[in-house]
């Protein structure tokens, strides 16, 4: 185990059942009443990424190809790519197993401990998600996966809609670090009357 020890901003009030460790942070893998038709579920640990470049396109990171249009993501082998704009993209390592390296090229910026990335999965997501955002997670004309930017719990997000079937999937948020505490509260409520529960990270299999 490393000496360097993570802490995730992400705090639940019950006491998980299993922990695991994931590079230099401690994971609630899982908690003891999990049974529950939606979840929502800490993801801070899983690494993350921002490329920056004008000329953004000569890049494959990790071996991905990126995304053409703003708005568009790219799902392969664990990695989630989504474009924001001409010249930025953030690249999540969904996947579990080793932490990978940071890449040897400029642009890139680890922003792993700068956010909040939580899952919200599970039935009722949609109706859950339109209580904390204006955003238009179901529209139909978006395949997913898709990344949306505006706002969240009232704070400036990064979300991605992962999979959608109907009132059924999985919505990925990322948001400052510093709105955590409060941004989890709201979700809690905002999920309570549809069974909502803090999910370990062994329930996430994207």
């Amino acid at each position: 185990m490393s000496e360097i020890q993570r802490e995730s901003p992400v705090v639940f009030d019950t006491a998980a059942a299993r922990m695991t460790q994931y590079g230099d942070w401690p994971v609630a893998a899982r908690y003891a009443e999990e049974a529950a038709p939606l979840h929502l579920i800490d993801l801070c640990h899983r690494t993350r990424w921002d490329l920056q470049d004008r000329h953004i396109d000569r890049f494959t990171p990790f071996g991905c190809r990126l995304p053409e249009k703003p708005g568009t993501c790219r799902f392969e082998n664990g990695w989630l790519v989504s474009r924001l704009n001409r010249t930025q993209v953030v690249i999540w390592h969904l996947a579990g197993g080793d932490v990978p390296p940071a890449p040897d090229e400029d642009g890139y910026t680890d922003i792993t401990e700068a956010q909040m990335l939580v899952a919200i999965t599970g039935s009722q997501v949609w109706r859950t998600a339109e209580k904390l955002s204006s955003l238009d997670f179901e529209d139909p004309r978006r395949e997913p996966p898709f990344v949306l930017q505006g706002p969240f719990c009232h704070v400036t997000a990064q979300a991605v809609v992962l999979e959608r079937q109907g009132a059924d999937g999985t919505l990925l948020v990322a948001l400052s670090r510093g709105y955590s505490h409060s941004a989890v509260h709201a979700i809690l409520e905002a999920g309570a009357e549809f069974g909502m529960k803090p999910g370990g990270a062994d329930l996430f299999k994207p």
